[in-house]
């Protein structure tokens, strides 16, 4: 089977709703929360999402965690049918650590840090941003299939549920 999800697919085989766990989310401070609102915004805008086994989409999708896993819970649009595929956030965590130091050394150089230091921060932050979505889309495999694109933004709101402040 294919493991890419195309552009002429994207009507069917993608996210129209997201919502995440509230007893999931940690204490999160402005800049997780802003992160988190563009990354759902930026999916819903435009992703390719398709679950192997399922009717095509369009998707709903629901995100929390349990037991040191990710739980996806993904029902059609139309209709009550729903499954959960659950992986494990183990492979991941060390990823969003380093992920979580990077960014607060950002957020706080862009207060204060010359050009140079702020982009030499930033190319940090988004290698390991890159490395954490292509893990994830690795992960999700072969149930669900997504594009870049929206691995880096799963990989954002994986990081909000994982924030514990």
């Amino acid at each position: 089977m294919d493991q890419t999800v195309t552009a002429s697919e994207k009507s069917q085989d993608r996210l129209i709703e997201i919502t995440l766990d509230a007893k999931s989310l940690g204490r999160a401070n402005s800049n997780i929360e802003h992160e988190r609102e563009v990354a759902i915004f930026d999916i819903l805008d435009g992703n390719a999402f398709r679950v192997e086994g399922m009717e095509s989409g369009p998707y709903k999708l629901a995100l929390s965690t349990a037991e040191d896993r990710l739980v996806l819970t993904i029902a059609p649009a139309s209709g009550n049918e729903t499954i959960e595929h659950a992986i494990a956030l183990t492979p991941l965590k060390r990823i969003v650590k380093d992920y979580f130091m990077v960014c607060e050394s950002y957020y706080e150089a862009v207060r204060t840090a010359p050009p140079a230091r702020i982009q030499s921060i930033d190319v940090s932050r988004r290698a390991l941003h890159n490395e954490g979505s292509t893990l994830l889309k690795e992960k999700l495999l072969p149930k669900i299939i997504v594009d870049e694109d929206t691995a880096r933004r799963l990989f954002t709101l994986v990081c909000s549920l994982h924030w514990k402040g």
